[in-house]
């Protein structure tokens, strides 16, 4: 990754950690979808996203709670079990994948860390 991509990609994991998003609950739940191993939780930036993202499942627009992406990140995360990672404004162009590796998850979680897992 190029030192300005690596500059932009933290500049977006810095942004969504002060931002206020949108987790959608489903049955008590906070909305999730594994693949690949990785639990991933989803989270809208706004609520036109979390619209066109029920629509295109075909399903209702699920009740959601605001929370803000850095205690998503640092508290919600590392209480689920095994690797958890946010995929932010899923079905958009501007959605965003933030993977549970170091940087961007703590690092007792953070699948690319010695302490994963500790």
């Amino acid at each position: 990754m190029s030192a300005e991509a690596l500059r932009e990609r933290r500049a977006q994991i810095g942004e969504f950690r002060r931002r206020e998003v949108l987790v959608p609950v489903v049955d008590g739940s906070l909305l999730s979808a594994e693949a690949g191993g990785i639990r991933w939780l989803f989270a809208f930036t706004d609520v036109p996203a979390l619209e066109r993202f029920a629509e295109a499942r075909g399903e209702a627009v699920p009740d959601r709670v605001p929370v803000y992406g850095a205690r998503l990140l640092d508290q919600v995360v590392p209480a689920v079990d095994g690797p958890v990672g946010i995929a932010v404004d899923a079905g958009s162009p501007e959605g965003l994948v933030l993977p549970p590796v170091t940087g961007i998850v703590p690092d007792a979680v953070a699948l690319d860390s010695e302490g994963a897992g500790a």
